[in-house]
């Protein structure tokens, strides 16, 4: 355990050192701008290692929970662990995060704890962490192209439906058959199977955001239709008139 705790350590200075250069080499952007580069390499480097580690390393998380830690996936849990004790302390200082994230960031920071402190259940943790992450690059996008004015382009509009759709499956559908698989096995401890649970909870007061956003984009994807309409039957009309 010292040895992981070493190592959580020395990957929050290495997710810190990051930061600091981006911030020294992209003087010109905000901090919010390197932090979220940061956010966005740590979510494509979880997303590859964990999505190795279910589908070529193995175990298969939904039908063997509960099973010992492997060192790749002691790894994996390491370097997200060092990430969310960096990203949390950048959220309170600078207070950009609602209640809601900042629970996110708590019970990843208490899950990942838990499990490297049991010694098992890590392929359902890296699982959860394959689930979550995998968003992210998507959300990172739609954040710089709000910066660099590219949001209400086609481009914004495929990001935005290709984030509402992965976090559906994955979230909802998959992670819920996850939780389902992980409630029913009798391996996994009683605490690991009550933050799958309440990690499910919290996905969903996340989808609850995603509709009303869903909402508000069909909305306005139906007055800008309806908008185009009006102005081409403007035209046809004054165009007779000539």
């Amino acid at each position: 355990m010292a040895l992981v705790v070493v190592g959580a350590l020395l990957c929050l200075s290495c997710w810190a050192s990051f930061y600091f250069l981006l911030c020294y080499v992209n003087r010109s952007r905000s901090y919010e701008w390197n932090c979220r580069l940061v956010t966005l390499f740590h979510g494509i480097l979880a997303v590859c290692i964990t999505g190795y580690i279910g589908y070529v390393d193995g175990p298969w998380p939904f039908t063997y929970p509960g099973t010992k830690n492997t060192p790749l996936q002691i790894s994996a849990m390491v370097v997200s662990l060092g990430y969310f004790i960096f990203d949390m302390a950048w959220c309170v200082y600078f207070r950009t995060e609602g209640p809601v994230m900042l629970a996110h960031h708590t019970m990843s920071i208490l899950g990942i704890l838990l499990t490297l402190w049991l010694g098992e259940s890590g392929i359902e943790s890296c699982a959860v962490l394959f689930g979550s992450e995998i968003t992210n690059p998507l959300l990172q996008a739609r954040w710089f192209l709000k910066q660099t004015g590219h949001y209400g382009t086609l481009l914004g509009d495929v990001v935005d439906v290709l984030f509402v759709l992965l976090f559906v499956v994955m979230r909802v559908f998959v992670g819920g058959t996850m939780l389902y698989c992980e409630l029913i096995s009798p391996r996994p401890r009683f605490f690991i199977k009550c933050g799958g649970v309440a990690m499910y909870a919290l996905s969903w007061v996340f989808m609850v955001d995603i509709v009303r956003f869903a909402i508000r984009k069909s909305k306005s994807w139906h007055k800008q239709k309806q908008d185009q309409q009006e102005m081409v039957a403007a035209n046809g009309h004054d165009g007779k008139k000539d």
